[in-house]
């Protein structure tokens, strides 16, 4: 099976370690374990582990962290949630289990380049549904039906979306829904970053509540910062968790313990901490957009959700190239557009610690004025 190289998984694993100013990554502010347990009020956590035998638990997941993460949604019930490591791998099972060779699977672009990959290394006919910044980063509703045929087995979206912050809302997301409806497909939405709404009228539900044809995956590292647990999960019907288990049996067995009682902890106290992350990135995206407003060669279409946004830059030069120089210069960390497959962009990530984030917009702007 050949496989595309991940361009931003690669640009990251290359150079994430050697900025002193990361905003190319975009959890929002991880916690460190120690943290964590005093925010949630579990100091004595370990001491209540400890005689924890460490077996391979529950294969599922706990039924309290499936309960817990149901909770999220309107109409999820602990047997729709299969725990996974991390939404990569809740995405990878979902194609692993439902996609087939010839298959058409439609996926917006850009994306998060595993939308798009997996399906193809797969034998699958991958359709790019692309979004456009004149339309606010959103699918045209119209040019996805008329993407569909008869061997559509899947639709693939991420909402809210990386990495321009975009945000389907409640009547187009219906819209989508109907779609796969009508024509026998699934819908896979990537929600890794739903929770992370800039204003609060711009929330949506997730597409499981609105469509039994639609899989949500989810992950810890967004709107927990919780990245290092490594865990996500899938919501679904219970048809498509077991087809996803009988899939999961040949990949994963089950998922770390001690993370899995970590991730329990964060899902009784997702209100505080959801809480946190949004007051974390409300006051980054204030930042980041009068910067914007305030730099002549940089504009942006202001994100609706998540933790990232799309920086369209106004130079005569690679956004690879962009990159590297100003790692160089300034030590300060963007994903190149190229890595989405879109020139002349930047992705920012602005869930980082605000002290972390002026200070790297300000060597930013310090590298545009001497390329001027």
């Amino acid at each position: 099976m050949k496989v595309d190289p991940f361009l931003v998984e690669q640009f990251m694993n290359a150079f994430e370690k050697k900025a002193e100013l990361n905003l190319a990554e975009t959890c929002v502010d991880p916690f460190t374990l120690g943290d964590f347990l005093d925010f949630v009020g579990q100091c004595r956590f370990f001491d209540s582990i400890k005689k924890m035998k460490l077996t391979y638990g529950e294969i599922e997941g706990s039924p309290a962290l499936r309960q817990g993460l149901a909770d999220l949604y309107e109409h999820m019930k602990p047997q729709n949630i299969l725990i996974s490591g991390g939404a990569i791998a809740a995405n990878f099972l979902v194609f692993y289990s439902l996609v087939e060779p010839c298959d058409t699977v439609i996926s917006i672009f850009p994306a998060y380049q595993q939308l798009q990959s997996v399906a193809k290394s797969f034998g699958a006919n991958v359709k790019l549904l692309p979004l456009h910044e004149s339309n606010g980063w959103l699918p045209n509703i119209k040019e996805l039906d008329n993407l569909v045929d008869k061997r559509t087995k899947l639709i693939v979206i991420n909402n809210p979306h990386n990495p321009t912050g975009s945000l389907i809302e409640s009547d187009s997301l219906t819209e989508i829904c109907e779609i796969a409806e009508r024509n026998g497909a699934y819908l896979l939405s990537d929600e890794s970053y739903r929770g992370l709404w800039v204003t609060p009228t711009d929330s949506v539900p997730s597409a499981v509540d609105i469509s039994d044809s639609a899989i949500a995956t989810g992950s810890f590292s967004k709107p927990f910062s919780l990245s290092g647990l490594r865990l996500g999960w899938i919501a679904a019907n219970q048809r498509i968790v077991r087809q996803c288990m009988l899939h999961r049996d040949y990949t994963t067995i089950s998922n770390n313990m001690i993370s899995d009682a970590l991730a329990t902890l964060a899902v009784k106290h997702a209100d505080l901490i959801f809480n946190r992350s949004l007051r974390i990135i409300r006051a980054n995206h204030e930042i980041v957009s009068r910067w914007v407003d305030d730099e002549p060669r940089i504009r942006w279409i202001p994100p609706k959700a998540g933790s990232s946004g799309f920086l369209r830059y106004n130079m005569n030069i690679s956004s690879k190239k962009l990159c590297l120089q100003l790692l160089k210069e300034k030590s300060v960390l963007l994903v190149p557009g190229y890595c989405f497959g879109m020139e002349g962009y930047l992705r920012i990530g602005y869930g980082c610690g605000t002290r972390t984030l002026k200070a790297g917009l300000s060597e930013f702007k310090d590298f545009l004025n001497s390329m001027r």
